[in-house]
């Protein structure tokens, strides 16, 4: 690598899907919408490899997303409580992997997509004095009112954030307004409306009819939650659709899908963990889902509706999500698992409605917004790294 190539950092963890795709997505969207010649990328899972009591931490929180989401409204108020970016004790813990990162790959810039990682790297740049030097930008990928303190770091130069709802809730953790800007969520150009022809095709590389309507049952990167529950209710309905289930990493899961499929009235392929969730969207004509905040605006880019998981209220950093997305007519809230039949019947059979609900997807999609993220990380270059980049 030239010493004159530019170096992002891009920090973010597994804890979940969103984080990970985001992080994902804007490395990604550097190596395409960079305004120079080149830029050399790295993503660290900057929290479960820092150190093994941050490690267990992420295990504990994916265990409950997977296990127990009605659990994780308390788990939220521990968090805002606790406040373990703030810790001390975990700083310490954490110091020589955050140094390391400093020592060996010293980057221009730092790119955070996690609540809690931009407070410990943010304390060694101060140690470190490179506070000045490096700018630390924040890309939040809750996008409404109600989410994790832990976005609001004092020492931050630059957040990204969705919408003004989100703008709104870091100022009133006391972050100062000149420092957020409204860029959209980092959604990866790949998801995309396409025509009817190219999701036939997608069907068809499914096994599946070209022609009948198609329901994406997404149970996240984890595989868990209340979907397969849902799930449950959903094959034993006699419908005229057919279906995609996505497991996650999650081996029995996606064992007690398939034996579920077999006894479904309708055709449903299920599928493990994968890295084309763009084509699964594509293919469909609706996603059941959670609402997590990236995974929302993914298939809304793709111009598709939801019926979203509200069997127990959501979590609380998605809570605004689903008003917003039901306040706008782009997603049904499912409040009972049992009623999913007759919910996937009738949008199926209502064409209009159904009409309704794409158009009201393609009102509230963010396009270009990974390249708009791209274009303010570039603005924060240090003046040094771009007449190098110009001069070599």
């Amino acid at each position: 690598m030239p010493p004159t190539t530019p170096k992002i950092l891009i920090i973010s963890s597994d804890t979940g899907g969103g984080h990970r795709s985001a992080a994902k997505t804007i490395s990604d969207g550097l190596q395409r919408f960079w305004r120079g010649d080149s830029v050399a990328v790295r993503t660290i899972r900057a929290i479960e490899d820092a150190h093994r009591i941050t490690e267990r931490l992420v295990n504990v929180y994916n265990w409950i997303l997977q296990n127990k989401q009605h659990w994780m409204k308390y788990l939220y108020w521990a968090v805002n409580k606790m406040r373990p970016e703030k810790s001390s004790f975990l700083h310490r813990k954490c110091f020589a992997y955050t140094r390391d990162i400093f020592e060996k790959w010293c980057p221009h810039i730092v790119v955070s997509v996690h609540p809690l990682t931009q407070h410990f790297f943010a304390k060694v740049l101060k140690e470190l004095k490179l506070s000045e030097q490096i700018p630390l930008v924040t890309v939040v990928t809750d996008p409404c009112y109600g989410f994790w303190k832990g976005w609001a770091c004092d020492e931050v130069t630059l957040y990204l954030v969705a919408n003004d709802d989100a703008r709104r809730q870091l100022i009133d953790y006391g972050v100062p307004s000149e420092k957020i800007k409204i860029s959209g969520m980092p959604v990866h150009p790949k998801f995309r409306e396409v025509e009817e022809a190219d999701a036939q095709t997608a069907r068809r590389a499914f096994g599946l009819d070209p022609d009948k309507f198609t329901v994406f049952v997404n149970a996240g990167w984890v595989g868990g939650g209340n979907i397969p529950a849902i799930f449950r209710e959903f094959v034993r309905g006699d419908l005229d659709v057919q279906a995609i289930f996505l497991a996650g990493k999650n081996q029995e899961l996606r064992e007690e899908a398939e034996a579920l499929a077999r006894s479904a009235k309708f055709p449903v392929k299920v599928i493990g963990y994968s890295d084309e969730i763009e084509k699964l969207m594509q293919s469909a004509n609706v996603m059941v889902s959670k609402l997590g905040g990236l995974t929302t605006f993914e298939a809304l880019a793709c111009r598709l509706p939801i019926i979203a998981d509200a069997t127990t209220p959501p979590m609380p950093q998605e809570a605004g999500t689903a008003r917003l997305m039901a306040e706008r007519g782009a997603a049904i809230l499912l409040k009972n698992s049992h009623d999913i039949v007759s919910t996937v019947r009738d949008l199926a059979s209502d064409r209009a409605n159904y009409a309704r609900m794409k158009a009201a997807a393609a009102e509230l999609a963010l396009p270009d917004s990974t390249e708009r993220i791209i274009a303010e990380i570039y603005s924060l270059l240090p003046q040094t790294a771009v007449s190098h980049q110009i001069a070599a």
